[in-house]
């Protein structure tokens, strides 16, 4: 064999090798260089925190400070005013109207069997998917998780948390009809022996406490002011009973001018239940209380975080399922169109180096009108992920870069009844139900919706203009077992 034919066969062999371990080491690099993905998702909070305003005595330093530092959306909605249509659709980025599924009662999987969840679709692009507590609603998904706390074979996302051993504490039931969690009240215990979600940023601490060998997506769930409001008494100190105000977008009589549909929702046996017990007090003191709690506990998240080797290169996304009424349009709980239950906390920071965005974002607040539907759009681009094709909704990133950049988008957060939806832009609110009752509120006059407007001759182009950006294609409701 001549010199010339050994050195061929050399290269022969040398050059592939060579392109295997370029090829392989820049698929490295890019991991590397992807963004860690902190996606914290808290259950049952409405506006009543520091940065929104929407309680003069909620306590949320902790959400505040972290509020400060990256975009805050103050117009923020949820797709769905129940949990379960709400975090499928935040998750998958597919609406009700296109799903199906409009109801807690319906089986996520049963509807939607073959949707990529979020944590998968970024498996998919170099992602170790991880997760604690309540993401889905009440079940993990275990196949879209490489780890897990609690256990994801056993599919429940709750951890040992402590009650009281007589039930109910504060409020008595009225019947079957009552939600046998609608209770609230003070425990003598501390948060470790509490459990709950103090077990779950105790795990999520520990994730974030390491290094990793790819990027990760670590899904942090509180269940949190989720009822029952039982949480150790500390918490409930910092608001005596004495002190507590009502609700501020409380008003009587507010229901007079809504459509028969709305004056149905609006009215529940909750509200009417709770006061006739003297409980409302109680009731928001324990709402408060949770919140606090809550708040605690993403205080030892975010702690972990930054004093953690992450810190500099991890996202921040923070933002929770629907709201709650507490007495705002007579009514206790979800699963209404008015903004007590749409508006929610949305926050977002990037560090720097993002391929989407390389100087990361800047403090900030924007107003624009978005929809949790664009939490998926927008973690894919920053991850530098591809567009998934499900996904109807618009990614946040232009927000991120120009907080009051042109946005000709709205936010539709659906009802447990096909047709029926509320409608968000910048000022109005525009909500309608199936059966074509319609209410309208100038939000930067009325931002309680105290006065609908939709009966009034002088706002007739404007629920025109309305009417047309309405969504008009609902699928029907999927029945699951």
């Amino acid at each position: 064999m001549t010199p010339l034919t050994r050195l061929t066969r050399t290269l022969a062999v040398a050059i592939p090798v060579a392109l295997v371990v370029a090829v392989f080491g820049v698929r490295e690099a890019n991991a590397a260089a992807k963004p860690n993905i902190l996606f914290i998702a808290v259950d049952d909070l409405n506006d009543w925190v520091g940065c929104l305003g929407g309680h003069p005595q909620a306590r949320t330093p902790n959400l505040d400070r972290l509020a400060r530092s990256g975009v805050l959306f103050t117009n923020a909605h949820c797709p769905a005013a129940s949990c379960n249509p709400s975090r499928t659709a935040v998750l998958t980025g597919i609406s009700p109207a296109a799903s199906g599924q409009y109801k807690n009662t319906q089986a996520m999987r049963s509807v939607l069997p073959a949707a990529k969840l979020l944590p998968v679709l970024l498996r998919d692009h170099g992602y170790t998917p991880l997760g604690s507590g309540k993401i889905l609603h009440y079940f993990i998904d275990a196949p879209s998780w490489d780890a897990y706390f609690p256990e994801a074979e056993k599919e429940n996302p709750l951890p040992r948390t402590i009650y009281p051993k007589k039930r109910p504490l504060s409020l008595t039931r009225a019947g079957d009809w009552q939600y046998v969690e609608t209770d609230w009240g003070p425990l003598d215990a501390d948060d470790e022996s509490y459990g709950g979600d103090t077990l779950v940023a105790r795990w999520v601490g520990e994730q974030l406490g390491r290094k990793h060998e790819r990027p990760f997506f670590l899904a942090c769930g509180f269940y949190r002011p989720h009822e029952p409001w039982f949480v150790p008494k500390s918490y409930f100190d910092p608001f005596p009973l004495e002190s507590i105000q009502l609700p501020v977008g409380y008003r009587e009589d507010d229901v007079a001018d809504l459509p028969p549909e709305g004056a149905r929702l609006a009215r529940n046996r909750y509200f009417a239940h709770i006061r006739q017990e003297k409980q409302w007090r109680q009731g928001v003191q324990g709402y408060l209380a949770a919140i606090a709690y809550f708040d605690a506990m993403l205080g030892r998240v975010l702690g972990a975080l930054e004093n953690g080797p992450n810190r500099d290169d991890t996202i921040v996304v923070l933002w929770s399922d629907h709201g709650w009424h507490l007495g705002e349009k007579e009514h206790w709980q979800k699963f209404t169109a008015w903004r007590a239950c749409t508006r929610v906390p949305l926050v977002v920071r990037v560090p720097k180096g993002c391929a989407a965005l390389p100087n990361g974002t800047t403090p900030a607040t924007c107003d624009r009108p978005v929809s949790l539907l664009s939490i998926l759009p927008t973690l894919l681009q920053l991850a530098d992920a591809p567009p998934h094709k499900a996904c109807e909704a618009p990614s946040l990133v232009p927000l991120l870069k120009q907080p009051d950049a042109a946005w000709n988008h709205v936010a539709v957060t659906y009802l447990d009844r096909p047709g029926s939806f509320g409608l968000s832009t910048d000022h109005w609110r525009y909500i309608r139900y199936a059966g074509g009752g319609e209410e309208l509120y100038n939000i930067a006059d009325d931002p309680h919706e105290w006065t609908n407007l939709a009966g009034n001759p002088a706002f007739t182009d404007k629920l025109a203009e309305l009417r047309k950006r309405a969504p008009t294609h609902f699928a029907p409701l999927v029945e699951t077992k």
